[in-house]
C-alpha cells in the first residue's frame, strides 16, 4: 500500500503542468523581494495626502476633496496641527485659521482645507506625517542597508515599546486636552504647556504655547512620530524580511527534495 502511494506521488510530480513549474520560481522571486513589494505601496499610500494640496492648487478640486475625505478616515486633519503648501506659511495658529474659516465646531474646523491666499493643508496632520510617512521611509532605508550587506537584527520588542511610549503619551495627553476643551480652545494644558514653562523656569518665551511651526507641540509631534516610525521599521520589517526569505528558501529547495 505504501509503495503504491509513493508511486502515485512521484508520478503526479513528474506530470506537473508547465504553468506550475513556472509558478514556483516566480513565487520565490516575489518572496525574495517581498519587503520591497510591501513597502512600495505603503509609501505611495502615505505620500498621497501631499497630492491633496497639489490638486487644490491646480484647480482639481474634485480630486483634492476626494483625497481629503478618504484620508479623514485615518486622521483628524485639524488645520492648526497640519502643514499648508502653496502659501506664505507652513503652519497657522488656531486664531488665524478661525479668522479665515469662521468655524464654530471641531467638525467645521476639520473640514477647512485652506484658501488660495493661505495655501492648502496636507491631508495628514503633522504627527501622521512624521509617523505614517517615515515608517515606510525607514523601512526602505533598512532594505538599502541590507542590499549593501549591512544586515541588522530586529530590535528587541521592549525597544519597540519604548519608542512607541513617547508617541502614546504625547497623543494621549492631546486627546485628553481636546476632550476637556472641545478641541477649539487655546487654554488647555497642552495648548499653553504651562507645566513645561514652570519646569524650565520659562526660559524660552514663545516656545511653549500653540501648535505652530517651532513651538513645543510641533516639535513633540514630529520627534515622537519619527521615533515611533524608526522603532516599527527596525523591529517589524526585519522580522517580515526574515520570514519572506525563509519561505523563499523553502520553496527553492522543493525541486531538489522532489528529486530525492
Amino acid at each position: 500500500m505504501k509503495e503504491d502511494l509513493a508511486r502515485e506521488f512521484n508520478t503526479s510530480h513528474r506530470h506537473t503542468s508547465p504553468s506550475l513549474k513556472f509558478a514556483d520560481p516566480m513565487v520565490v522571486l516575489l518572496l525574495r523581494h517581498g519587503l520591497a513589494l510591501l513597502l512600495a505601496p505603503l509609501l505611495i499610500f502615505t505620500l498621497l495626502p501631499f497630492a491633496a494640496p497639489l490638486a487644490m492648487h491646480l484647480g482639481l478640486e474634485f480630486w483634492g476633496d476626494l483625497l481629503y475625505r478618504f484620508y479623514s478616515l485615518f486622521c483628524h486633519q485639524l488645520p492648526q496641527r497640519s502643514w499648508f503648501l502653496f502659501g506664505p506659511k507652513l503652519t497657522y495658529t488656531l486664531a488665524e485659521i478661525q479668522q479665515a474659516a469662521s468655524a464654530s465646531s471641531p467638525w467645521e474646523l476639520r473640514a477647512f482645507v485652506g484658501t488660495p491666499e493661505m495655501g492648502w493643508k496636507v491631508a495628514w496632520s503633522d504627527r501622521m506625517i512624521s509617523f505614517y510617512t517615515l515608517t515606510p521611509v525607514f523601512g526602505l532605508a533598512y532594505t538599502m542597508l541590507r542590499r549593501l550587506g549591512r544586515r541588522s537584527a530586529p530590535l528587541p520588542w521592549f525597544v519597540l515599546l519604548l519608542t512607541l511610549l513617547p508617541l502614546a503619551i504625547d497623543g494621549g495627553t492631546h486627546a485628553i486636552n481636546d476632550v476637556l476643551t472641545g478641541g477649539m480652545s487655546t487654554d488647555g494644558f497642552r495648548d499653553t504647556n504651562q507645566w513645561l514653562a514652570w519646569i524650565t523656569f520659562n526660559a524660552f518665551p514663545g516656545f511653549y504655547a500653540g501648535d505652530q511651526l517651532g513651538a513645543f507641540n510641533w516639535w513633540a509631534r514630529l520627534m515622537t512620530g519619527a521615533l515611533a516610525a524608526w522603532g516599527v521599521a527596525f523591529t517589524v520589517f526585519p522580522l517580515l524580511d526574515q520570514l519572506f526569505h525563509q519561505e523563499a528558501g523553502f520553496l527553492a529547495d522543493q525541486p531538489s527534495r522532489r528529486r530525492e
